[in-house]
């Protein structure tokens, strides 16, 4: 016998948490009457539940059934449910999924959706950002946004304190996200600059070297870039975001051919035959840096340094500093 006490008024669910599944109203209203009543067959949980008809249950036990929450007719044609604590998460896991996807497709359609913006209004492409507080903030965002790759060229002047990015670069790095940046070698003459990205290596950056880089360069992902308008430190704070587009492609691809020529930046390594002031020789000579920089990295005189490199080639039958480069190179030393 159906117990008609069940109140449907006071059971009647908030809309909220089951719509989020794709649960409506009603269905959970005979979900609710199946778990109290399951005996009570369409007819009886029309009555629980003040449907028009046991037509209207049954439609909404379909529904139930494809969402998984109850289990297959049996032999007999009745209904059970299914275990909510596993019904539920198992349909939640299914709308995360779905979520994922459609954030997935959200991305795809953002493309095209900026790639139209700038066929008509260009303008879009850039925007100038003025000043150290809006670039700072801009940054911020940047690397916030920064999913797979983040590419940088590092090269004097410096117009603004340096913390405050390398914080950015730190946290970057502890997300996972891949960092690669080649410095130039002018900026490793500044111990605090070499001293840094000695630091960012070991947090795991992915640091070369060239003599000179063509200026200061961000690419996030291949689709945002930041690149300073002024050349030096009498221009001011002044900067330009590029959004995704041929320009951003072309700035990827002109930081990937730098990248293939520029000398790696490595940490010491632990089981070389050379001491560790030696393996810091080696890198900043590989470096490009000049023989007063060196010196006045390592704390020694002119006259050292040399006799010290000399050494070197001695040691590693190196005719040449290119050939006592190309040595340590083989050794994995740089």
């Amino acid at each position: 016998m159906v117990n008609t006490a069940y109140d449907t008024a006071s059971q009647t669910p908030a809309a909220g948490p089951w719509a989020a599944v794709g649960v409506s109203a009603f269905e959970e209203l005979v979900y609710q009457a199946i778990l109290h009543q399951p005996d009570a067959g369409a007819a009886g949980w029309a009555l629980l539940t003040g449907a028009d008809s046991a037509a209207q249950v049954r439609e909404a036990c379909n529904r139930l059934l494809a969402l998984g929450l109850l289990q297959p007719p049996d032999s007999m044609g009745g209904m059970r449910a299914v275990d909510p604590r596993v019904a539920i998460r198992a349909l939640i896991r299914r709308r995360e999924t779905e979520s994922e996807m459609l954030a997935a497709t959200a991305e795809e359609m953002a493309t095209a959706y900026e790639a139209g913006l700038l066929r008509e209004e260009p303008a879009r492409l850039l925007e100038v950002v003025s000043g150290e507080g809006a670039i700072a903030a801009r940054l911020e965002e940047l690397y916030a946004r920064a999913e797979r790759e983040v590419c940088l060229f590092d090269t004097p002047p410096y117009l603004a304190p340096p913390a405050p990015q390398q914080d950015l670069q730190a946290d970057l790095l502890r997300r996972g996200v891949v960092s690669r940046g080649i410095y130039a070698a002018t900026a490793l003459e500044d111990p605090k600059v070499l001293a840094q990205a000695l630091r960012m290596g070991e947090l795991g950056e992915r640091a070369r070297v060239l003599p000179s880089v063509p200026a200061k360069l961000l690419v996030v992902d291949g689709s945002r870039a930041l690149l300073p308008l002024t050349a030096s430190a009498a221009g001011g704070y002044c900067c330009v975001v590029v959004r995704h587009s041929a320009v951003t492609e072309a700035l990827q691809q002109l930081f990937d051919l730098a990248w293939q020529q520029a000398t790696p930046l490595g940490m010491p390594v632990q089981d070389s035959e050379l001491s560790e002031g030696e393996l810091m020789l080696v890198r900043l000579l590989t470096a490009g840096m000049k023989d007063e920089a060196v010196a006045r990295h390592l704390g020694v005189s002119l006259r050292t340094l040399r006799r010290r490199v000399s050494e070197l080639q001695e040691r590693l039958g190196a005719a040449s500093r290119f050939q006592l480069g190309v040595r340590a190179a083989q050794r994995g030393w740089v």
